[in-house]
C-alpha cells in the first residue's frame, strides 16, 4: 500500500506594528502551533519566545540597502514546509493584505493545492499614526483616509495611484513604504495642487520603544526628515488633522466641533 501524503498547513499572521501587546490572541495561539516560522524584521520579534522548542525559525526578511529574501523563495519555502506536513507560520509585521506580500502568499499557496489562512494583524496603517497622537479623520477636518504605497513616487511609471486626485480629495494621506521617495511624493502632491502648508507628519518605528516622530508642513518634512536620518519602517501622514495636538488636553477642547463631556462618539 503506497503511503498517503499529509497536507500541513499555512497561517498568514499579522504582528501589528512592532509592539507585542499588539498581537492578537490568534496569532499567538498560531505561533505556540507552529511547526516552522518564517518571519522578517517588521514583526514583534521578542513573540518568537512563545514557539514551541523545537520549532524552527527562519528569517527571511528584506532589509532595506542589504539582505533581501526573493518573494519567490519565500513562497516556495512555505509550500515545501507544508508539504512535508507541518504547520508553517508566515509571521509578518502589521497586516499581510494591507500593502503587504500576504495576497501573493496566498496565491501561491492555494495554487500549489496548500491549506492557507489568514489571522489579521492590528494594520500599521492606522496603529501608528493612533500611537503619535494622530487620528486619521476627525469631524471638523476630514472624514475620510486613504492609505497608498510610497514604493514608487508619484511620476514613476509604475505607479498606478492618480495623485492628481489625492491632492484635491481633502483626504488624509497614508503612505506606507514612502521613506525613500519622500521627497517626490511631497513635490508630486504640492505641484498637483496641495498647499504646501498642509501638516505632515512621520512616524517612525511605531509601536517600539524607538518610536520617533517628526511634524512639519508637507513641503518641509522631506528635509526634516533627512537631517533626523529615519529609517524604515516609518509611515507619513498628511492632512490637517496632523495639526491636531491630541497630546494636548486642550487641543480638541477649544474646537467648535468638540463633543460635550459624556457624548459617545461613534467609528
Amino acid at each position: 500500500m503506497s503511503e498517503v501524503s499529509v497536507l500541513g498547513e499555512v497561517i498568514l499572521v499579522g504582528g501589528g506594528p512592532g509592539d507585542p501587546d499588539l498581537l492578537t490572541i490568534g496569532g499567538l495561539k498560531a505561533l505556540q502551533s507552529a511547526d516552522v516560522v518564517l518571519y522578517d524584521h517588521l514583526a514583534p520579534l521578542s513573540c518568537l519566545d512563545n514557539t514551541a522548542p523545537g520549532t524552527a525559525l527562519i528569517d527571511v526578511g528584506k532589509i532595506p540597502g542589504g539582505r533581501h529574501v526573493l518573494q519567490e523563495q519565500i513562497n516556495d519555502l512555505l509550500i515545501e514546509h507544508a508539504r512535508l506536513g507541518r504547520t508553517v507560520v508566515r509571521f509578518k509585521g502589521g497586516d499581510p493584505f494591507v500593502l503587504g506580500r500576504g495576497s501573493e502568499e496566498w496565491l501561491a499557496c492555494a495554487q500549489a493545492g496548500v491549506p492557507v489562512r489568514v489571522i489579521p494583524g492590528v494594520s500599521a496603517a492606522v496603529a501608528g499614526p493612533e500611537l503619535a497622537g494622530i487620528p486619521l479623520t476627525h469631524r471638523g477636518l476630514t472624514q475620510s483616509f486613504t492609505v497608498v504605497s510610497g514604493h514608487v513616487g508619484p511620476d514613476h511609471p509604475a505607479s498606478t495611484v492618480n495623485w492628481d486626485a489625492l491632492a484635491h480629495s481633502g483626504h488624509t494621506i497614508v503612505v506606507l513604504m514612502g521613506v525613500k521617495h519622500l521627497p517626490e511624493i511631497c513635490a508630486g502632491l504640492i505641484a498637483r495642487g496641495l498647499a504646501a502648508s498642509t501638516p505632515a507628519a512621520i512616524v517612525a518605528q511605531a509601536a517600539t520603544p524607538e518610536q520617533q516622530v517628526i511634524r512639519a508642513t508637507v513641503a518641509e518634512l522631506p528635509l526634516k526628515a533627512a537631517q533626523a536620518n529615519l529609517q524604515p519602517p516609518a509611515l507619513t501622514v498628511i492632512g490637517s488633522v496632523v495639526g491636531l495636538e491630541l497630546t494636548n488636553p486642550q487641543a480638541l477642547a477649544s474646537s467648535q466641533h468638540s463633543p460635550k463631556p459624556g457624548t459617545q462618539i461613534s467609528n
